[in-house]
């Protein structure tokens, strides 16, 4: 074939343009396996309990803020960004608990386990020993606003059992007992004491409240107990616990404290009744010195006018243990 001298339009620089449409783009397929294991971390996720320590109180939170790494500056705004977390906690399914947060104990945590006490990591530390520790409350919805007295109430709850847990363990030095013969005798009493009242009484929601002069302070433990149905009336635990362990200490220490019980029943007026702890056992009081309790001013010594619709009863006579 001759050849003319012309070029081919294909044999000129340019002549093979490629077209001007963008390639299109391809996503890595997602495969089952990757699938497979996100679930697998979701559903581990859920089994994996939260700890929450919280700054309820807002001379607390003031006290927070001379840490560097604690950038929180108003006090209501992290209550509501606690309360978001806890919400999103809620929605992941993760039972999460809920603390309260102490700047004081933190630093003594942070001194005695020598740690940094201006980083997040030394606070992750110290709540998760709160949560070893009880005390907490757990999240189940509620607003924040009736989150906070609760755990405040527990906290206190906890620091008085502690409290007297200590001085039941010191009575035991008294005389020439052993420690443990001594704390056990006074605690399974008050077990049998706190049983009797309640059976004493009878059916209804009943309301107690234990109070013991103990070593310059006050221990007061409340406790309510359910016995509406047939059964051993159902006690609200740890208050159970707190409750014996106070009423033991006051057992244990001849401590001149007292109790007082008030019972709601279903179309009857509530009723109070009270007995003094004399001679390690409970001695109860006549109508009138439940009436005086009730209706004097615990720090005034003023009367007060008695509650309407209650009615103030003598203390029911108690068989005291062999």
């Amino acid at each position: 074939m001759a050849h003319t001298g012309r070029r081919s339009h294909r044999n000129r620089p340019g002549g093979h343009r490629k077209p001007t449409t963008q390639k299109p783009t391809t996503q890595k397929p997602t495969t089952r396996r990757g699938t497979r294991r996100r679930t697998t971390r979701r559903a581990l996720r859920r089994e994996v309990p939260s700890t929450v320590a919280l700054l309820a109180d807002e001379r607390d939170f003031a006290a927070m803020r001379h840490y560097a790494s604690f950038t929180f500056d108003d006090h209501g705004a992290y209550l509501r960004e606690m309360e978001g977390l806890l919400k999103a906690l809620a929605a992941k399914g993760v039972h999460t608990t809920v603390a309260l947060f102490d700047p004081v104990a933190y630093e003594e945590f942070c001194a005695d386990t020598r740690l940094d006490p201006d980083t997040a990591t030394s606070r992750t530390r110290y709540t998760a020993e709160l949560a070893v520790a009880g005390g907490t409350v757990t999240y189940q919805g509620q607003p924040i606003a009736r989150l906070v007295p609760r755990l405040i109430g527990v906290a206190e709850e906890q620091a008085t059992w502690e409290y007297a847990t200590a001085l039941l363990s010191r009575a035991g030095h008294r005389g020439e007992c052993r420690e443990d013969t001594t704390a056990r005798a006074a605690f399974d009493r008050a077990g049998a004491a706190l049983r009797a009242v309640v059976e004493a009484v009878g059916p209804g929601v009943h309301h107690l409240v234990c109070s013991v002069p103990a070593d310059g302070t006050s221990l007061v433990a409340v406790l309510h107990a359910d016995a509406r149905e047939a059964g051993p009336p159902k006690l609200a635990e740890p208050s159970g616990l707190v409750f014996r362990t106070v009423l033991a200490c006051g057992f244990a220490l001849r401590s001149p404290g007292g109790l007082v019980l008030r019972t709601i029943v279903a179309d009857s007026m509530e009723t109070v009744r009270g007995w003094a702890l004399q001679d390690g056992w409970l001695r109860p009081l006549s109508e009138a010195e439940v009436f005086t309790a009730y209706c004097t001013d615990a720090e005034t010594g003023e009367p007060i006018p008695p509650e309407h619709g209650v009615e103030y009863r003598a203390g029911i006579p108690l068989s005291r243990p062999e």
